[in-house]
């Protein structure tokens, strides 16, 4: 196995370990990563910490060898396969944080900007060098790197295929924020609270999927005319809170304040 899931506490969590080729991401270990992500939306998990074993890499990326002497209908396979996976972590109805331990290019820096939240380390270094092996980003880099850092910028990094330093990646908004010491702790903050709380799995969903949804149809919105627009996003609200409204966690909150 070179995906291990563990529990501490009420949190999941996924290690990559294939130390020996710096966590890189074989198809195999794809297919991994997308049962365990299966398990954790079937479990009572109420956040999925992903991180890379060792302390030099997140993940190096797509696995080189196997892209050697592959077909193009062989790679296209293999494109859709990587998307599928990091595709289930939009679905998935509790937070996911990265914790970026170490090296995260190509397909690693993908895997984690699929996830809710990145965290770094202060020696962490990411990028999509694709173009340099004559490639682009094929799960889904193209599309999440321009959303979490703007479009000009992304083009750049992606064009250049330069590495950028946890400061850097920090700065342009790439990770939420830089960490220190043990990378699963310092996680801690962003865990959600206990299972009676506000903040329960059965409350997470509304907050997790309104707000995506609320820019792309803000976006689509500006392509309609401006006299009959009303954008989808402003009445996303009204309806993303009734499940929660109707959450008995919501009434006790409510009742007995919150700090």
């Amino acid at each position: 196995m070179t995906v291990h899931l563990t529990r501490r506490e009420a949190v999941a969590i996924l290690t990559l370990d294939r130390q020996e080729a710096l966590n890189a991401l074989s198809f195999a270990m794809l297919r991994e990563i997308g049962e365990t992500i299966d398990q954790v939306a079937k479990s009572d998990a109420r956040a999925l910490i992903v991180t890379g074993a060792g302390a030099k890499a997140f993940c190096a990326g797509a696995d080189i060898k196997e892209l050697r002497g592959r077909s193009l209908l062989e790679q296209k396979r293999g494109a859709e396969l990587g998307q599928g996976v990091f595709a289930k972590l939009d679905a998935l109805p509790v937070p996911s944080i990265a914790v970026i331990n170490g090296h995260a290019f190509g397909g690693g820096l993908e895997l984690a900007m699929a996830y809710t939240f990145r965290l770094a380390a202060r020696h962490a270094k990411m990028g999509l060098p694709e173009v340099k092996l004559g490639l682009i980003p094929g799960y889904g880099g193209t599309q999440r790197l321009p959303r979490l850092v703007g479009k000009a910028r992304a083009l750049e990094i992606i064009m250049t295929g330069r590495s950028v330093d946890a400061d850097e990646a920090s700065r342009i908004g790439l990770v939420h924020r830089l960490i220190d010491g043990e990378p699963l702790e310092a996680g801690r903050p962003l865990r959600v609270s206990s299972p009676d709380s506000a903040c329960a799995p059965s409350n997470l969903p509304a907050p997790r999927f309104a707000a995506p949804r609320i820019f792309r149809s803000a976006r689509a919105s500006r392509r309609r005319p401006s006299f009959r627009r009303w954008p989808i996003g402003r009445r996303m609200p009204r309806t993303a809170w009734r499940p929660s409204w109707k959450n008995g966690n919501r009434i006790s909150a409510m009742r007995d304040g919150w700090v």
